[in-house]
C-alpha cells in the first residue's frame, strides 16, 4: 500500500508538470511518454489533475505581469505600440493588438479550447471510478462535477463579455461531426451560463479544507452568478447602440424585461450576503493611515475574510507582477503605470472632489486624499522599500522619485536638470520606467526584491466588496436608494471615507466612481466601461504627472515640487470597441457565424 501511494503521487506530480507547461494543454502529450486519454478517465487522481489544468486556464494577470488596465483609463504600458493601437480603436478582424499580451487565455480560440476540456469531462464523468468518501460535505463526483460546471460557466461568461452571444457547444466534436455552429443569442448565452452556475451551486461544498482550499465553492458560484446577472442588466446589453446592425439578438436583449434583470442581479448579490460567510477586511479603521495600510495589506495577504474565489501562488510559479510593475529605480519594468486620469478620480479625504483649479489641492495634490489612493498608487515622494545597492546613494530616504530638479551650475551659469531615480531619465534604468509619473503599489509585496525574487501574492478573482457594490448598483437601478447607500457606505467606512447621501443621477455617478477606485487594477474597469456604455467618456487623452523642483530666485532648488497633469498620449473611442471582432480565420472556417458590428 505504501509503495502504491508513492507511485500514484509520482504520477500526479508528472501530470501536474504537464499541466503547468507553457502551452497549458494537458492533451498535447506524446503517448509514448505521457498519459493516454483512456488512462486519464480511469484514474480519479489524473482527473483531478485535469481539472487543475482548467483552473490554470482561468485568466489572471499576476503570472505574466500585464493587465487589462493598460487598455482602459487605468494605466499605461510604457513604449508599447500595440496598446496604443488598441486604445485608438485600431482593431480589425485580422488584428486585435495587445490583447494576446494582457489576456493570452482570453481569446475565442483559447476559450473554446477550455470549454472543450470541460465538455470532455462531462462526456466521461460516468466512467470515472470515483471514491465514495465524503470530504467537506460532498463526495468527489459531486465536487468535481460542480467545479467543471462553474468553470464552463466562467469561460462562457468571458466570451459573452467581449463577443455577446456565442455558439453554445456542450459536446466534443469528432472527425465525423459537422463543425459549423451558429451563434446563440445573447439571452440564450446568459441563460446557459446561469443554468451552469445553478447546477454548480447545488453540487459544491460551502467551503474547502486542507489541500482543497482555493477550490471553487458554493459561495463562489453564487458570487459569479451575481456578476453575470449584473452584466446582463447593464446598459450595453439593453440599449440600441448599433441601430443599423441587423442581428440585435446577438449583442443585447430584445425584450422589455430589464427591471426583472435588475431584480435578478439584486437577488443574486443578496443571496451571497445572506450566506454570512464573508465579510469586509478590517471594516472599522481608526485613522486614514490605518485605512490605507489595511487596503494595501488586503492585496498582499494570503488569506482574508473577503476571499470568495482566489488563486494561490508559490514563488516557484515565477509570478512576474512584481518585476513588471515595480519602479525602474528598483530595477522594475514600470508597466501597469497608473494614468493621471485615475489619480484625479480619487476624492479628497473629506469626500469632496479633487480639483486642480483649487489652489490648495494643486499645491499638494497627494495630501489628504482617499486612503485607497495611498494603498494603490506609488507617487512622487511616496515611501517604499529599501533601494537596491546601486541606488541607495541616490535615494537614502527610500521615496519614489518621478520628478526632475532644476539645479544651478555656477561654473556654466546654467540650469541643469537632475532627474529622479524612477524617471525614464534615471541613471539606474532609463529604458524602463513609467511614462505617467506613477507606479502601481497594489499587489506589490514590499518584502520582495522583485529584480531577483518572484513574489507569491494571492489573486482574488472575486472578493466580498464586489458583491456589496453589485448589490448597491442593482438597488440604484431599482430606485431603492436608501438600501444602496447603506452598502456603498459600508465600503467607504472600511476605506476611511465619509458616507455619501446623493440621489438620482448624482448617486449613480458617485457609485461608479466608488467602484472605479475600490476595484482599481482588479480587471473590472475594462468591462465596466463597456457594460455601462461609457467608452466616449473613458477613452480620453491620457494624463501624466509633470513634477518639477523649480529653481528659486536665490539659485537654490525648491524642496517642494510643482506638480501638474499634462496630456502625453491621445486615445480615441470607436463604438465597435464595445465588442471584439470574431477573427477572420474563424469566420472563414464557419460560414454560419455572423460578425459583430463595425468589423
Amino acid at each position: 500500500m505504501k509503495y502504491t501511494k508513492i507511485i500514484k503521487a509520482f504520477l500526479f506530480i508528472i501530470g501536474l508538470h504537464v499541466l503547468v507547461a507553457c502551452n497549458h494543454d494537458f492533451l498535447n502529450t506524446d503517448p509514448a511518454t505521457e498519459f493516454s486519454e483512456q488512462a486519464l478517465w480511469s484514474d480519479q487522481a489524473l482527473v483531478e489533475t485535469f481539472i487543475n489544468n482548467l483552473y490554470d486556464r482561468l485568466d489572471e494577470p499576476l503570472t505574466d505581469g500585464r493587465m487589462k488596465c493598460m487598455l482602459v483609463d487605468e494605466a499605461h504600458y510604457r513604449g508599447n505600440q500595440a496598446s496604443t493601437d488598441f486604445n485608438n480603436g485600431l482593431i480589425t478582424q485580422d488584428r486585435l493588438p495587445a490583447w494576446g499580451s494582457v489576456s493570452y487565455l482570453y481569446t475565442w480560440n483559447d476559450m473554446y479550447k477550455s470549454i472543450r476540456y470541460c465538455n470532455m469531462f462531462f462526456e466521461n464523468v460516468d466512467n470515472i471510478p470515483f471514491s465514495e468518501n465524503i470530504v467537506d460535505g460532498k463526495n468527489l463526483r459531486d465536487r468535481m462535477t460542480g467545479e467543471v460546471h462553474f468553470l464552463r460557466a466562467f469561460f462562457y461568461f468571458n466570451l459573452s463579455k467581449i463577443y455577446g452571444g456565442v455558439p453554445i457547444i456542450k459536446g466534443v466534436f469528432s472527425l465525423d461531426d459537422e463543425f459549423k455552429t451558429a451563434r446563440n443569442s445573447y439571452e440564450e448565452t446568459v441563460n446557459f451560463i446561469l443554468e451552469e452556475l445553478n447546477q454548480a451551486i447545488e453540487l459544491l461544498p460551502s467551503q474547502h479544507s486542507g489541500v482543497n482550499r482555493g477550490r471553487i465553492t458554493k459561495g463562489a458560484a453564487m458570487a459569479l452568478k451575481s456578476r453575470v446577472t449584473l452584466y446582463a442588466a447593464s446598459d450595453l446589453y439593453n440599449s440600441t447602440i448599433f441601430p443599423e446592425y441587423s442581428n440585435q439578438e446577438l449583442i443585447r436583449y430584445t425584450n422589455d424585461n430589464r427591471q426583472q434583470r435588475w431584480r435578478a442581479a439584486k437577488d443574486a448579490a443578496k443571496a451571497v450576503i445572506d450566506l454570512e460567510q464573508y465579510s469586509l477586511y478590517k471594516p472599522q479603521p481608526s485613522s486614514a493611515t490605518e485605512a490605507a495600510e489595511n487596503y494595501f495589506n488586503l492585496f498582499v495577504a494570503k488569506d482574508t475574510e473577503e476571499d470568495i474565489f482566489v488563486k494561490y501562488f508559490t514563488v516557484t510559479v515565477r509570478q512576474r507582477w512584481g518585476l513588471y510593475t515595480s519602479p525602474n529605480g528598483y530595477h522594475g519594468w514600470g508597466a501597469n503605470a497608473p494614468v493621471g486620469n485615475l489619480v484625479d478620480d480619487y476624492e479628497m479625504a473629506d469626500g469632496s472632489l479633487f480639483d486642480w483649479n483649487n489652489p490648495e489641492h494643486a499645491a499638494n495634490p497627494y495630501s489628504n486624499r482617499d486612503p485607497r489612493f495611498h494603498g494603490t498608487i506609488l507617487h512622487n515622494g511616496a515611501k517604499w522599500r529599501v533601494r537596491p545597492d546601486d541606488a541607495k546613494g541616490l535615494d537614502p530616504e527610500n521615496r519614489i522619485q518621478t520628478g526632475r530638479k532644476e539645479v544651478w551650475n555656477p561654473a556654466t551659469n546654467e540650469i541643469e536638470l537632475h532627474y529622479g531615480v524612477d524617471t525614464r531619465n534615471s541613471t539606474i534604468e532609463d529604458w524602463n520606467g513609467s511614462q505617467t509619473g506613477y507606479y502601481t503599489k497594489k499587489y506589490l509585496d514590499p518584502n520582495i526584491d522583485a529584480q531577483y525574487v518572484r513574489q507569491a501574492v494571492t489573486w482574488r478573482f472575486i472578493r466580498y466588496t464586489e458583491i456589496l457594490l453589485n448589490y448597491a448598483e442593482a438597488c440604484i437601478e431599482l430606485e431603492e436608494e436608501d438600501e444602496a447607500l447603506k452598502y456603498i457606505n459600508l465600503v467607504r467606512t472600511r476605506a476611511g471615507m465619509p458616507a455619501i447621501n446623493e440621489s438620482g443621477m448624482a448617486l449613480k455617478e458617485r457609485y461608479r466612481n466608488e467602484r472605479r477606485v475600490e476595484l482599481a487594477f482588479e480587471d473590472h474597469r475594462f468591462f465596466d466601461v463597456r457594460r455601462w456604455a461609457i467608452g466616449e467618456e473613458a477613452y480620453q487623452p491620457v494624463l501624466s504627472a509633470n513634477i518639477v523642483y523649480k529653481l528659486n530666485d536665490d539659485k537654490t532648488t525648491s524642496s517642494v515640487p510643482t506638480i501638474s497633469h499634462v496630456v502625453f498620449e491621445q486615445r480615441k473611442w470607436d463604438n465597435k470597441m464595445y465588442f471584439f471582432p470574431i477573427m477572420r480565420d474563424e469566420m472563414n472556417k464557419n460560414d454560419l457565424l455572423i460578425q459583430n458590428p463595425g468589423y
